[in-house]
């Protein structure tokens, strides 16, 4: 739902083309190579920061650091950008039902208080409630895709979403790539619970898999049902006009008002699923890099009782706190501005981890020799490639994205976080090379032996 009535809708009103149902199977497949690779080094390596781990095992522990900085400002950004989503649909649900009219910000405030309380928790409640919103809000989603493709706009369904000559547009592609990227954001936190799970190096590649391919034909089929059930010539327009209701007021024309009610709410537990579920992701990867001593090592201590990384959930809380206060400060627009902005940064990143992921993976399972060509060389050997060009495509277009002109520093600006974060990183890495061998040494390998750590 977050996809659906969130990102899909931002995407045709930013790029204001009708060919976005294309690049989600165009993505889905780029997303399947990859998975190819990683399935196989989860079977290989087990850490609580993926990325991180597999990074430093294929490339070196420096550029393992650098991955581990860009993961952070990643899936920060993602997280605290959902904030403006969730503010404004809240918002704006309550006022029309109750005329309770707070500020968005009220909104992201007391769901990040929520947030902070349950990333504290014991992983399994997480999982339980993630599980309920997630059944539920599928439901709502073939409920809509239903609706829309049994009554479509003009009488006819169209497949003009599927014509490539309307997603390949100067400006627009990278556009439309850009928040499909932030839409599959997560598929693979699968590998940042491999600690916790019964089995990890059979989970991670299942999950994995079962991820791509259900949300490839969801987001698929639901763009595509959104254009159809609005029409060609109006879903661009629908999806621009900030009271044009998407998707909500075809589902009430499809079925009634109760059910185009009931998908609302759904959005918001999707968002808040959301939150949570990056909120969690960002904690591991504090605590993965706390562990092995590449930032202080007080990221590492975990709540005695639960065994959450208390420190890094509550460092993701405050810096959520800080951006959102600022963004309301400032006045800025909680789509527009908080939500665009941040899941551009949280593409850039994850487009950037995954290319150097793959290459990792090439150049580790290469040396142990024990996977297939296939799973070894050929299918991350595609998907360095693609990754490549989609990344390309995003970060030249990030102007058309962002909203701004040709030569703003803001198009290069948000790029440019992304690939300051690697360098810090890099040259940290070195530094520990250089300065402090053990440390160095324990990257990516679940850090210095337990007796060790808790001596220190």
């Amino acid at each position: 739902m977050t996809v659906l009535a969130g990102g899909v809708v931002a995407t045709f009103a930013v790029s204001g083309v009708i060919g976005v149902p294309l690049a989600f199977p165009i993505l889905a497949i780029v997303l399947a190579l990859f998975a190819v690779g990683y399935g196989a080094m989860s079977r290989h390596v087990v850490n609580a920061g993926v990325f991180y781990a597999y990074i430093s095992k294929g490339l070196g522990g420096a550029w393992g650091v650098a991955a581990s900085f860009v993961a952070l400002i990643s899936y920060n950004a993602i997280q605290i950008g959902l904030y403006g989503l969730f503010g404004a649909a809240t918002g704006g649900f309550i006022d029309a039902k109750t005329g309770l009219n707070w500020s968005w910000w009220a909104w992201g405030f007391i769901a990040m208080a929520v947030v902070a309380i349950l990333g504290l928790l014991k992983i399994d409640l997480n999982a339980r409630l993630l599980a309920v919103l997630l059944i539920a809000e599928v439901i709502a989603v073939v409920l809509f895709d239903v609706g829309a493709l049994a009554h479509p706009a003009g009488g006819s369904v169209s497949f003009s979403g599927f014509n490539p000559s309307n997603l390949f547009k100067a400006g627009a592609t990278g556009v439309v790539f850009a928040f499909s990227v932030a839409a599959f954001t997560g598929f693979e936190s699968a590998g940042d619970y491999s600690e916790e799970a019964k089995n990890p190096r059979r989970t991670v590649a299942i999950a994995l898999a079962a991820t791509v391919a259900i949300t490839g034909v969801l987001y698929t089929v639901s763009s595509w049902a959104l254009g159809v059930g609005y029409g060609a010539d109006k879903v661009v327009s629908t999806a621009q006009d900030p009271n044009g209701g998407m998707p909500f007021g075809l589902m009430a024309s499809s079925y009634n008002n109760t059910i185009a009610d009931i998908a609302n709410v759904l959005l918001l537990t999707s968002v808040f699923a959301a939150l949570l579920s990056f909120h969690n992701t960002v904690g591991r990867y504090l605590f993965a890099a706390g562990r092995e001593r590449v930032l202080p090592r007080i990221f590492a201590h975990t709540s005695a009782r639960t065994k959450a990384p208390i420190v890094g959930s509550i460092t993701q809380t405050i810096l959520a706190i800080i951006f959102v206060a600022i963004f309301a400060a400032k006045g800025k627009a909680p789509i527009a501005a908080l939500f665009t902005w941040f899941s551009y940064i949280a593409a850039v990143g994850i487009l950037l981890l995954m290319f150097g992921t793959s290459i990792a993976c090439i150049v580790y399972l290469n040396k142990r020799g024990d996977e297939s060509v296939w799973r070894a060389t050929i299918a991350p050997g595609l998907a360095t490639i693609a990754l490549g060009v989609i990344m390309y495509i995003v970060t030249t277009n990030a102007d058309a994205m962002l909203g701004t002109e040709k030569e703003s520093t803001l198009k290069y600006a948000f790029p440019g976080l992304v690939i300051a974060a690697a360098l810090v990183g890099l040259i940290w890495g070195a530094f520990l090379k250089s300065a402090n061998e053990p440390v160095y040494a324990g990257i990516g390998n679940g850090g210095p032996a337990e007796e060790e750590f808790a001596a220190a």
